[in-house]
C-alpha cells in the first residue's frame, strides 16, 4: 500500500492531492477540448462532473495518486498529475495533463512532472518510474526527457485515430535520478 499522498511545492507550482474541490465545469472543458486531449485516449469519449468523479474515486480505490496542479499566479489549477502504483513492482506509472491551453509551452508540465519524480523517489520510495506517449506528442516526450528518462521510440506500437504510429516509452529509475 502507498504512503498518503502529500502536497508538493515547486517554485511556480502547489501540486495538491486532488479532491473534489477540482471537480469543476473548467476541469471537465479541459476533458472535452478535442486540442487539449488531441494526444489522449480520453479524447474519444465525453466527459462530465459525474465521469470525472467516478474516475477520481476509481483512483483513490485502487491507492494510485492524483494531484491537481495548481499555478501560484493568477491562473490557479492547470491541470492534473498521477501516479498509477505498482506495489510489487515498488514502481510507479506518470500521467499528466495540462488542461489550461494560456499555459501551454511555459514549462508548468515539466515542473510538475520533476515534482512528482522527486517526491516518489526520495519520500514514497518508489525505485522506477515508466511513461508513454504518441511519438506526436512533442510536448510530453520534451518533459520525459527533460525530467531525465530515458526513452525509446517503439515503431507501428498504437493505433491513433485509425493509423499505426510509434510510441515513446521512457523510464527513470531512482540510481538514475540520483545520478541527474
Amino acid at each position: 500500500m502507498p504512503m498518503p499522498i502529500a502536497a508538493i511545492e515547486t517554485e511556480r507550482l502547489t501540486l495538491e492531492p486532488f479532491s473534489e474541490n477540482f471537480l469543476t465545469e473548467r476541469y471537465v472543458g479541459w476533458l472535452n477540448d478535442k486540442d487539449v486531449m488531441a494526444h489522449s485516449r480520453h479524447r474519444h469519449q465525453i466527459h462530465s462532473l459525474d465521469s470525472c468523479r467516478e474516475f477520481f474515486e476509481s483512483l483513490r480505490a485502487d491507492s494510485h495518486y492524483l494531484w491537481a496542479i495548481v499555478a501560484k499566479d493568477e491562473f490557479g489549477h492547470i491541470g492534473n498529475i498521477a501516479s498509477y502504483n505498482d506495489d510489487n513492482a515498488n514502481a510507479a506509472d506518470l500521467t499528466i495533463l495540462i488542461g489550461e491551453s494560456a499555459v501551454s509551452g511555459q514549462g508548468y508540465g515539466t515542473e510538475a512532472w520533476i515534482g512528482v519524480c522527486r517526491w516518489l523517489f526520495e519520500t514514497a520510495d518508489v525505485q522506477k518510474i515508466t511513461a508513454g506517449t504518441v511519438a506526436a506528442n512533442a510536448g510530453m516526450v520534451g518533459i520525459m526527457k527533460k525530467a531525465g528518462m530515458k526513452t525509446e521510440r517503439v515503431r507501428d506500437y498504437q493505433f491513433n485515430d485509425g493509423l499505426i504510429g510509434d510510441a515513446i516509452k521512457a523510464v527513470i529509475t531512482k540510481e538514475m535520478w540520483k545520478r541527474t
